[in-house]
Formats: structure tokens, sequence, C-alpha cells
């Protein structure tokens, strides 16, 4: 097996389940499908012991559609996989682990076993499109086993991305200089996956700040167009020329996806500035 696809089936390893994301899904729905997966395995595994490896490692009752049930003991052994870690079923994978990801191991074994459930988050690559994503996983220890069920989170929703325009804005008006600068550094909270902020001078309608392209600084923002050659700058100006706050859609690459699709900016006038958030739907 190769480094990239052992790293992929790692990431698929510990803690976690992997599959593509359904849009359709909430990562309300996903939360509940999770543990309601993880609580029958368990009282499966209480009623047959290690017998029970045997159905956690077929297609069947314990994989429900990107979601499945994986084993491993506390020294790292994979012991049962429902899914593509099955192909490290008797191997040992702690030690090729990267450091935050053996952290997360570390701090599961730490925890005493009569504390029911746990959960953790962290961020890893998602077999399915290739490209690092948060995950979500929800574990228990039983003895020296840990069984887990997880999956990756949804996009961003039109919420979020409200929050973040709003938090940007809030930040923008108490403190310029420091704001513009966190945006560009990705410090402060202002890039949360697929959502970023950037920001445009409506005196000079050049970018002045950008959570993911720095190469965007101090370019024309009004003659920015889509992958398609539809001008989007020019519209956006417009529609924040005559009022204080407004939407826009159109087309973008997606930084997580790496994929062109539909995105839905919220736009806000700050002073002199406009602050625009998106999130994205495919």
């Amino acid at each position: 097996m190769g480094f990239v696809h052992k790293m992929a089936w790692l990431g698929a390893m510990l803690l976690l389940s992997v599959g593509p994301v359904h849009a359709a899904t909430t990562e309300k729905d996903d939360s509940k499908a999770a543990i309601a997966l993880l609580e029958k395995a368990l009282a499966y595994y209480h009623d047959n012991g290690d017998k029970a490896f045997a159905a956690f490692s077929r297609q069947g009752e314990f994989v429900d559609k990107d979601r499945y049930v994986f084993v491993v003991d506390t020294q790292g052994t994979m012991l049962a996989s429902g899914g593509p870690s099955a192909a490290l079923i008797g191997r040992n994978v702690t030690d090729v682990l990267p450091a935050d990801l053996q952290k997360t191991f570390k701090d599961a074994l730490k925890v005493p076993e009569g504390n029911g459930i746990q959960q953790a988050e962290y961020r890893w690559q998602n077999w399915a499109d290739g490209k690092v994503e948060r995950k979500h996983v929800y574990y228990q220890r039983i003895g020296q086993r840990i069984l887990a069920v997880g999956y990756y989170l949804p996009r961003a929703s039109a919420e979020q991305a409200m929050a973040l325009l709003n938090k940007a804005a809030t930040d923008l008006a108490r403190d310029e200089k420091g704001t513009l600068s966190a945006i560009n550094s990705l410090k402060g909270g202002y890039l949360q996956d697929d959502l970023y902020v950037f920001v445009v001078d409506l005196q000079t309608r050049r970018y002045v700040a950008h959570g993911t392209n720095l190469r965007l600084i101090n370019t024309d923002f009004s003659k920015i167009k889509d992958p398609e050659g539809k001008p989007v700058g020019e519209p956006i100006l417009a529609l924040i020329a005559k009022q204080e706050d407004g939407e826009y859609q159109y087309r973008w690459k997606n930084p997580v996806t790496g994929k062109i699709e539909d995105k839905h900016a919220y736009l806000k006038k700050v002073g002199h500035w406009l602050v625009a958030v998106g999130y994205y739907s495919p």
C-alpha cells in the first residue's frame, strides 16, 4: 500500500467513519444516527464479546450509509471495521499516525471505562474527495477495546455564514487594523472550514483582506469574474452602493472541496468597507 493510500486508510481508522457527505442530511441527523449505531454495537458486544468483531467487519446491520462501527484495542491494533479501514485489521498503526491524532488516541485511553460514550473532533482527509475536513466521532471504551462510530461534518450552513459575517463586521468596526490582519493571517476564527471572510475597500474597490487567497489582496474587486467569465465584483459593488447589506449568488471555488460550486454570499457595509461571507451548496 502506497504512503498516500496508507494515510487515507489511517484516517479511516482513528475514531471515525469515512465516506461522502450527503448534503440532504444535517449534522443533527448524522449525530443521532452515529450514536444510535454505536449504542447498537455496544449492546451487541456486551452479549457476544470479541465474537462480535465478525459482524462489525461485514456489510450488514452495523453499516449505516457512510457510518460504520470499528474497534481498536488500547495498544492501537485494529480489531474490526465495517469500512475501508478493514484493510488494517490485525495491524498496529499508532506509530505512523500524525502527532495530533496520536494525542486524540491517547486522550481516549485516559477516559475511565465507566464514563459512557465520549466524543471528539479533529480534521482528517476524506477518502471520498481527498480533502481535509472536520470529523466528529462517538466512542466508548469497554475494557481493552474502544468501539467507535463517526462521520464527516456537513457543509457550513447559512446561519453559520451570517454569524461569521456579523462577527467580522463587529470586529472590524471596533479594530480595523487588527481585524484585517487577523483575517489575512488565518487567526481570530475568521476561517471556518468552507466559510471565510473577505473585505473590500469601497473607496479603492480593492481587496484588503481575504480568508483563503492572499494573492487577491490589492487586486481590483470590480474586475472579479466567476470561472465562466460572469462578472461578480461589479454587481456586488453596485448592490452595496444602494444599501447597507444584501445577498448575492454566484459560482466560486470551494476551498475545502476544490470544486466550483454555487455560493450564496451575505454582504454588509461597515464604514467604507464591504465585508462578505458566503456558504456553498453543491
